[in-house]
């Protein structure tokens, strides 16, 4: 709520307006989703939000499965399953309970329980704008790629479309790394660790260039 209500901040596409290029995100989410490997499928709320800003890399996922999505992202990715290893991997964090502990860490335990009993409002809005910020360890960026693969391996993505954005970021020696990547682990090396992962699993999934591709190219085309 407190974000929906900052739109200069996070100014998000209209649901309705923009009804197409949200049904193409849930369709990657429900495919997630129909993994089995979420274990909080039902239980958290898992919705979708595109937050137009071309200029900023990033996804983020709340506590309890609110998802975000910049456009600066989708447009920065080239296919399908790039984007949905970065949801996917978003996903993880927020499954795998890594943002309730950063937050935790971050703010303790009796500041959090402050808000949930409606204590320092004013705290929500500054952890509401830190959301696509939080610094997760190395441990845990780890177990959001294997994750992220795990999730992708039963679908029609492929199942390392995660490594693709550290792989188009090292391809670009010029680019400036992300500040939510500035303490995560070496974008090299969790190329490889996908890679891995995904060799290890046996997974082979190949998404038809008509939809890898071109259908991306049209979901990018129908943002503003």
């Amino acid at each position: 709520a407190e974000i929906a209500a900052n739109p200069q901040q996070f100014p998000i596409l209209n649901p309705v307006q923009y009804a197409n290029a949200y049904n193409y995100l849930e369709t990657i989410k429900q495919q997630i989703l129909a993994s089995g490997k979420i274990k909080y499928a039902n239980e958290f709320a898992w919705k979708l939000y595109i937050i137009q800003d071309d200029n900023t890399l990033n996804a983020f996922c709340t506590p309890g499965g609110y998802i975000y999505v910049y456009t600066g992202l989708i447009k920065y990715l080239e296919n399908a399953s790039s984007l949905a290893g970065v949801i996917g991997h978003e996903m993880a964090h927020a499954d795998l309970r890594h943002s309730t502990q950063q937050l935790t860490t971050q703010y303790g335990v009796s500041v959090l329980l402050d808000l949930l009993l409606g204590k320092n409002e004013a705290l929500i809005g500054q952890i509401a704008a830190n959301l696509g910020l939080l610094a997760y360890s190395r441990e845990h960026e780890k177990a959001a790629d294997a994750s992220s693969v795990e999730y992708l391996c039963p679908t029609s993505y492929r199942a390392d479309g995660a490594a693709d954005f550290f792989q188009k970021l090292n391809n670009e020696s010029g680019q400036s790394v992300p500040a939510f990547l500035s303490t995560h682990p070496n974008p090299d090396n969790r190329v490889q660790n996908i890679q891995a992962i995904k060799a290890d699993l046996g997974c082979s999934s190949s998404p038809e260039p008509q939809i890898e591709i071109n259908g991306y190219n049209a979901f990018k085309a129908s943002l503003p």
